[in-house]
């Protein structure tokens, strides 16, 4: 049941691009050991996108996600140069230097996961700067969130997680229910909606998405944005179909 009016506006497509040891790679559930290349070149691929109609590029940095470094930056700088995407880029951003370089070498908005439940003073000190470029990643695990790139759990329920960062004045939420990511088995409708509910922080649907049916009820739900990866690479959504959904 749709509870809220934020169903008739549009809906933002984001392609995904998740990088590992400079490969442009997918994941299912998390889980490194399933990596698997999805993709020849970052940047032939964003420039697919682009093509194809995309404004957003969400990108991930699957070793910063695991290790808090950075050793894929140049490629995420050379897309946001190389292309006319808005690139909302996470993964392994935990301290205040990591974001402003990233921010200030045309990176978009950037995505602060684990410091997000860890850390929350540096969410607050990058938001006073930073505003909305600012957004924060949950991902949660039967509701729990889940920090270090999905290699620990926390005792934090999602929803919970989600009005703090609204209160701090967060203006953009990534939310992921693990169990369904890169499965293509449809997004957790029931999370999302209670998310989407819970505050008035845009809510960003990430993991599950298989095909236009799912981008049709996401719209639905009010939603401000949703995720697509491997559905893409799969080709069991077509992106262009999607973008026409979500701008409808």
């Amino acid at each position: 049941m749709i509870s809220n009016d934020r169903g008739d506006k549009n809906m933002i497509i984001f392609p995904a691009i998740d990088i590992s040891d400079g490969k442009c790679v997918r994941l299912t559930q998390g889980d490194f050991k399933t990596t698997m290349q999805v993709a020849n070149d970052p940047l032939e691929t964003a420039l697919s996108f682009q093509k194809a109609g995309a404004e957003w590029l969400h990108m991930v940095d699957l070793d910063g996600a695991k290790n808090a470094t950075q050793p894929n930056s140049k490629i995420f700088v050379n897309l946001a140069k190389s292309t006319k995407l808005k690139i909302e880029l996470g993964g392994g951003i935990r301290d205040f230097q990591t974001a402003v370089n990233y921010l200030e070498n045309g990176i978009a908005r950037v995505i602060i996961g684990s410091a997000a439940l860890k850390n929350p003073q540096l969410v607050k000190e990058l938001v006073k700067e930073y505003s909305d470029r600012i957004a924060v990643g949950i991902d949660a695990k039967h509701k729990m969130v889940q920090t270090e790139g999905w290699l620990d759990s926390s005792n934090v329920n999602y929803l919970d997680l989600a009005r703090e960062m609204e209160s701090i004045g967060i203006s953009y939420v990534i939310y992921t229910d693990i169990s369904k990511d890169g499965t293509l088995k449809g997004p957790n409708l029931e999370e999302l909606e209670a998310i989407n509910n819970a505050v008035k922080t845009n809510i960003i649907a990430s993991g599950g998405i298989r095909n236009i049916e799912d981008i049709k009820v996401l719209k639905k739900l009010g939603l401000y944005g949703a995720i697509c990866g491997k559905s893409i690479y799969k080709r069991t959504l077509n992106l262009e179909d999607a973008i026409a959904v979500g701008n409808v």
